[in-house]
């Protein structure tokens, strides 16, 4: 759909190098390299203020890294009438995925009214973050919500506008950069970090969506990585050495030696070189507190 020439990646400045290797099409510098993970406002805002001026008219489609797309063509048509609605309304699109199940790891849009029937485009009613169980719940059983997929569509010179006025503290300090390139490690380390949905998405007067039908899953997660497995007969998702005896409906993955269970139920069992991880697949969301305490103890060659 687009030519590497109009394509920007931002990162990790410890992944720069490698992300160069695998996109060598794609010019070095277009990659942007983060001294610090400041959330996504920061790495989208960098983003859009390196862009040529002469850009500034187009429509861009903002993709996070881990999104699994099982029909690819269908998603390039999604994407091709989100294009297509930013530039004929100038307004900001936030894709959607009709809910499989309550999942408490993901935003949430309330669909709104049908503002363009021929693309099947929504106003987004309301925008909130990640839910309860309970909550969950009743969103997927009203059928009037969707996921949010992190896929944003909008008029570049639209979202900067956006960004100075909702997050003016990020932008100057984005703007302190362009002036001081050379000072990229401490300016950017005082940007308030913040997602982008909760800095822009969430406070914008009108936003728009359009439902996904693509077979997509966020890759992010344990959980969402089983459902991408296939299973066996007692709903065991598997990958690597693994054996499973009187168990039913659970992940196991393992990168190395054998990983085998008996008689439990609805667990990940994850093995790698260093560690194993055990955790129920209803919990994966909340991998993100074993992450925390080894931070604090100091394991960071764990993370």
């Amino acid at each position: 759909m687009v030519e590497a020439s109009d394509i920007w990646i931002c990162t990790g400045a410890h992944l720069a190098e490698e992300v160069a290797a695998q996109v060598p099409e794609i010019p070095a510098a277009q990659i942007l390299g983060e001294p610090v993970g400041r959330d996504t406002a920061a790495a989208v805002a960098w983003t859009l203020l390196s862009l040529p001026a002469s850009l500034r008219g187009e429509v861009l489609v903002s993709l996070h890294s881990d999104h699994w797309i099982e029909d690819e063509d269908a998603f390039r048509h999604s994407l091709r009438t989100a294009v297509e609605n930013c530039a004929a309304h100038d307004e900001v699109m936030a894709l959607g995925v009709l809910p499989r199940w309550p999942e408490t790891g993901y935003g949430y849009m309330e669909l709104g009214e049908v503002s363009d029937p021929e693309r099947g485009v929504y106003a987004v009613a309301d925008f909130v973050e990640k839910p309860d169980a309970e909550t969950a719940q009743r969103y997927v059983d009203s059928g009037n919500y969707v996921w949010n997929s992190g896929i944003f569509v909008f008029p570049i010179a639209t979202l900067i506008a956006e960004l100075e006025r909702l997050t003016p503290e990020l932008m100057a300090g984005l703007e302190a950069l362009a002036d001081s390139p050379a000072e990229l490690d401490r300016i950017y380390r005082e940007l308030p970090s913040v997602s982008i949905d909760k800095a822009v998405m969430e406070k914008l007067d009108t936003l728009s969506t359009l439902v996904l039908d693509c077979g997509w899953s966020d890759a992010g997660s344990w959980g969402s990585l089983g459902v991408l497995l296939e299973s066996d007969a007692d709903g065991n998702c598997t990958f690597g050495e693994t054996l499973a005896v009187d168990a039913r409906d659970n992940l196991l993955y393992s990168e190395g030696a054998m990983v085998a269970v008996l008689g439990v139920e609805g667990l990940a069992v994850v093995q790698t070189k260093d560690a194993v991880l055990v955790i129920p697949k209803e919990r994966a969301q909340e991998v993100r507190r074993v992450i925390e305490e080894l931070r604090r103890r100091g394991e960071q060659e764990l993370l």
